[in-house]
């Protein structure tokens, strides 16, 4: 019997992906829920699970973009396990193997010389617009389609010189980015495009947190199976509170109408193997600093293993970006569409600051926040910053109801 295994739908919203990685090979034997491929949607990578052992027959191509519920294999059920390895795949890559595919490569130069006419290195209406927009001159790409003319593949393919060689090593590569890679590429875009972003910093004294952490990380682990007591979920409690004090940075902008919600989903930018994905702490003005680390450990452990899902990703009315974990100092981080705000940690450092008239030396943090201006007025988004900061420098009587052992559950 054979098995057609179609796509699955990744999500709701989601019509179209693209076979990133074949984890198989044509006639290779598969096992049931063995995975048999990576596909990329444009929210995540996900695994293809072989629907029924058998030997399996491809329909499709790594970088292939395959609509949902199309057929991407076939699986013939009724066929016997190999008792080792698989005899059919080397049987049908023999074919792939013989002289004829070297008889065209070689035939392909006699075809290249061309007879020189006017139609010599002019480019199509398609390939003249993608030249000029990669600004490159007609006469430096050569020409394959009819009489020399210039392709739109030729066009596609061409690119910019980089001067005279001097020596030493100069190979490219050309590599077609991935469906969630280059959605990331067209929000940010559009984040810059259609949103009046500004973004306000202001600077963070961490020696309370510091002093928290030091007294009650060990402990904390200890209680709670190894979960470590990290920066995230105080920064994460400090934003919730200034949320709610601040409810127009908490609210997205929909025509000529806003949205505003009553709820605190964060939205937490982590860097995967596949790129850049944010996953969601659901209602995270619920939870407590334990429920936090735990819910953002799962999330980043999905997000590096791969496993993350659509589901894990969708909504979020607030972002947070930590960029000092690679170790930026500043930096204006761009608003996660629909929402309206973002804010940007970075990394801490010792530095002289003035305290009651004294020099001291503190571990410092630039903060950032980026926000939509045209729904968030200067007073706001300062106000809401200023809200972080408070927090942050005073923890235990703002985000710990005056008792620290009590709010870390030990």
């Amino acid at each position: 019997m054979i098995l057609e295994m179609k796509v699955p739908s990744p999500g709701e919203s989601i019509k179209e992906v693209e076979i990133a990685t074949w984890l198989v090979k044509d006639g290779d034997y598969v096992e049931k829920d063995q995975a048999i491929a990576e596909v990329d949607s444009d929210k995540a990578t996900l695994e293809l699970p072989a629907e029924a052992s058998g030997i399996i027959t491809l329909k499709a191509e790594e970088g292939d973009a395959v609509a949902v519920g199309a057929v991407v294999c076939l699986i013939d059920t009724g066929a016997a396990k190999p008792a080792g390895d698989a005899p059919a795949a080397p049987a049908a890559e023999a074919p792939k193997a013989e002289a004829p595919k070297t008889e065209v490569k070689t035939e392909a130069p006699k075809a290249a010389p061309a007879p020189t006419t006017y139609a010599s290195g002019t480019p199509s209406p398609a390939a003249r617009k993608i030249l000029d927009e990669k600004n490159i001159a007609p006469a430096a790409v050569s020409g394959t389609g009819k009489d020399g003319r210039i392709t739109k593949e030729d066009a596609l393919n061409a690119v910019p010189s980089m001067g005279t060689p001097t020596g030493g090593s100069r190979g490219t590569e050309r590599t077609k980015l991935s469906m969630l890679r280059r959605k990331v590429a067209e929000r940010l875009v559009a984040a810059k495009n259609e949103t009046a972003m500004l973004t306000t910093f202001n600077e963070v004294n961490m020696t309370p947190i510091n002093l928290i952490r030091n007294e009650y990380k060990d402990a904390f682990k200890a209680k709670h199976g190894g979960l470590g007591l990290g920066f995230m979920s105080f920064f994460t409690k400090a934003v919730t509170r200034a949320l709610q004090l601040y409810p127009d940075v908490n609210s997205m902008m929909d025509g000529d109408y806003k949205i505003a919600y009553d709820f605190c989903d964060i939205s937490i930018a982590v860097s995967g193997p596949k790129g850049l994905m944010v996953p969601v702490v659901r209602n995270a003005e619920n939870l407590t600093f334990r429920g936090i680390e735990a819910d953002i450990k799962r999330l980043a452990l999905r997000a590096r293993d791969g496993q993350i899902t659509v589901d894990d990703m969708t909504g979020g009315t607030f972002t947070i970006t930590n960029g000092g974990v690679f170790g930026s100092m500043l930096s204006t981080p761009i608003i996660n569409p629909p929402q309206s705000g973002i804010l940007g940690m970075h990394n801490i450092i010792e530095r002289p600051i003035a305290v009651n008239g004294k020099v001291e030396i503190h571990p410092m943090m630039y903060v950032a926040l980026s926000y939509d201006h045209r729904i968030i007025d200067g007073r706001e988004s300062v106000g809401f910053l200023v809200a972080v900061k408070e927090a942050l420098e005073n923890p235990v009587e703002l985000l710990m109801n005056g008792d620290a052992k009590r709010a870390l559950e030990l």
